[in-house]
């Protein structure tokens, strides 16, 4: 039975929140030790062919065909606004810009997602939503600057921007490809359009995959597996769930994630600032998630 839009969000939906939440966190890392051996266009490549494969093989077992037609506009937007150029111009502006910097500009995608979302889905702009994302955005800018070196260019700041809009459109032209696909349809698809858009650093993703370590190319393998296949299809199932603008905020909840596992599995013991900037984001997103949903529920 569906439920309106003010209804509490079910456990199934929780889960694959915090499914999302976690894998994007853990993302980071893996990002960061297999960035030293693959360069920004083999390493997006490499987990949108794996993610793909992976997804694939699910929507083969499960017996899913083809998504509607209907569909494939929203699909072909969010393949190669954020599978792909939200993923390359990341990993690309990370390479000159430090930390701090990265976190602050990139951090900016779901508020405009949100901007977007109110727009363009006419999702509106409840105000605890608004509230919400300026404290949790607060919160992700102090554990970024926390653990930023304090250098960018110019180059830098520009393809985090970048990135921050390739997310805030390929999340605002996911949505309504929801309505008439399945998640792991949207999901398997619109990696393979990532996929394909990518295709041009295939040569280099040759090169580097013959020269880098095994350790390096199993940490592409499991960002293709689960950052990439799993919680993308954890976070097209919440988000044919709720709204684009409420899903969005609920990311700043990774800042404090990365934080709790740099300190439980690194030993990287957080400073003040950056205890004080993860709590923000959490609070910020409890605010948010406040918000009135319009969207409608499904099972």
């Amino acid at each position: 039975m569906a439920a309106d839009g003010g209804s509490r969000v079910g456990g199934r939906v929780l889960l694959a929140i915090a499914v999302t939440m976690v894998l994007w966190a853990s993302a980071f890392v893996g990002i960061r030790y297999a960035g030293a051996d693959f360069e920004p266009g083999a390493l997006a490549l490499g987990r949108l062919l794996v993610g793909a494969l992976a997804l694939g093989a699910l929507l083969v077992a499960r017996g899913e065909g083809l998504p509607p037609r209907a569909a494939w506009p929203g699909i072909a937007g969010s393949g190669v606004f954020w599978f792909a150029l939200y993923m390359v111009t990341l990993n690309w502006g990370e390479r000159h810009a430090d930390a701090g910097t990265a976190a602050l500009v990139v951090g900016t995608g779901p508020v405009l997602a949100a901007v977007l979302a109110g727009f363009v889905l006419r999702e509106g702009f409840p105000v605890r939503l608004l509230v919400g994302m300026g404290i949790a955005f607060a919160g992700a800018a102090a554990v970024g600057l926390a653990n930023g070196g304090g250098s960018a260019t110019l180059r830098g700041v520009l393809l985090c921007l970048l990135a921050a809009a390739g997310y805030a459109v390929g999340v605002v032209a996911q949505k309504p490809a929801l309505k008439h696909a399945s998640a792991l349809q949207a999901t398997t698809f619109g990696c393979l359009v990532g996929a394909v858009a990518c295709l041009p650093f295939a040569g280099r993703l040759v090169v580097d995959v013959a020269a880098a370590p095994p350790s390096a190319t199993l940490a592409v393998v499991y960002l293709g597996l689960f950052p990439t296949a799993l919680a993308f299809y954890t976070w097209a199932y919440a988000l044919s769930r709720t709204t684009t603008g409420l899903l969005g905020a609920t990311t700043y909840v990774v800042p404090a994630i990365v934080v709790l596992l740099s300190w439980v599995l690194l030993d990287e013991v957080p400073g003040p600032v950056a205890l004080l900037g993860g709590a923000l984001c959490l609070v910020g997103v409890a605010v948010s998630r406040s918000a009135p949903r319009r969207a409608r529920n499904r099972p």
